[in-house]
């Protein structure tokens, strides 16, 4: 019996040490990715995306509402400001706006890099929309750009999670939620003109995200995908790093049908990635086209496919990631003579 009773401690004490080894291992990047929910991500859109919001118009009270709202995600996560010790704003004189809008704000977080802390990845959204229209319906703009406003808060949390269980980047990731967008980009390029808190220089790239969590009539057959656009526009790297990351981790379809030199949309300049790609900033600029909703009162977070949003912010989150911890920084292709 005796013998028994010591196997069985034994057995227990085995057990023991490797549920314990288990718990102290070093995590992976999926599992930091796993925290990006579809459960999560709705429910911030629920409420960015309401009518209390007023359709965020630059300016004015709802856009108010809507910076309150992120600064308070970042305080309830820890994850800081680049600016002043709890002021997260950037913000923007009304004169800026040439009497488009009154006196706004960019929203800016960071993560500190823990090895090459001066260069930087920025991965922006831009927070207002279109407001109200002359009829009083409101324009919730949950598509646009809600969802690119939730997956940055989305991946700035998976990044903190990292970070506080000591796999943090390697460079710091900086968290940027522009105004001004609908009425001409005025957000990011105040950022990139004015005011970069960041040297351009430094700025490895610039991950935009507008619009990624509807289906455009091209892709109705089921399949995940994203438009990616000016992805090798400065850089061949990063397009062949973007191309690894997804199919390595997600394997979404990834359409560059609107990165085409003569696309007569010409979206490559119409968001806020392009104030980063004219100032010689590698960029990819994640969309998921337009839909009958666009710039409509009918744009809704019960509309959007949140499972496709969790995956579409994940790829994006492990791109960022390859970026941030990379041995050395993506190139800037050589200027054709």
């Amino acid at each position: 019996m005796k013998k028994i009773g010591l196997l069985f401690c034994m057995a227990i004490l085995i057990a023991s040490c490797s549920s314990s080894n288990n718990k102290n291992a070093k995590k992976d990047v999926t599992d930091y990715a796993k925290t990006i929910a579809a459960s999560e991500l709705k429910d911030m859109l629920y409420t960015y995306a309401s009518d209390d919001f007023e359709g965020r118009k630059t300016g004015e009270p709802g856009q108010k509402k809507a910076i309150e709202f992120i600064k308070k995600q970042y305080e309830d996560a820890k994850i800081p400001s680049p600016i002043a010790n709890g002021n997260y704003f950037q913000e923007i004189p009304e004169k800026y706006f040439k009497g488009r809008a009154k006196t706004s704000e960019n929203v800016v977080a960071f993560i500190k890099g823990s090895e090459k802390p001066n260069e930087v990845i920025v991965i922006s959204a831009h927070l207002d929309h279109i407001g109200i229209s002359s009829d009083g319906e409101i324009n919730n703009g949950a598509d646009d750009d809600g969802s690119g406003t939730v997956a940055i808060l989305e991946i700035a949390k998976a990044f903190k999670t990292a970070s506080e269980e000591g796999n943090g980047p390697k460079r710091s990731i900086v968290f940027l939620h522009v105004t001004g967008e609908e009425i001409g980009l005025f957000g990011s390029r105040y950022y990139t003109d004015v005011d970069p808190i960041f040297p351009l220089e430094n700025t490895v790239t610039n991950l935009n995200i507008d619009m990624i969590g509807r289906v455009d009539p091209k892709h109705e057959n089921g399949k995940n995908y994203l438009y990616l656009i000016g992805s090798d526009r400065l850089s061949k790297e990063l397009h062949d790093v973007s191309e690894a990351v997804n199919k390595k981790y997600v394997n979404l379809e990834l359409d560059y049908t609107f990165n085409a030199i003569d696309d007569p949309n010409r979206f490559y300049y119409r968001s806020d990635h392009y104030n980063f790609a004219k100032n010689n900033v590698p960029v990819i600029f994640y969309f998921n086209g337009t839909h009958a909703d666009y710039h409509r009162p009918s744009d809704t977070p019960d509309k959007i496919n949140y499972e496709f949003l969790e995956t579409r912010t994940q790829l994006i989150f492990y791109t960022a990631w390859e970026l941030a911890n990379r041995d050395e920084r993506v190139k800037v292709d050589p200027k054709e003579s």
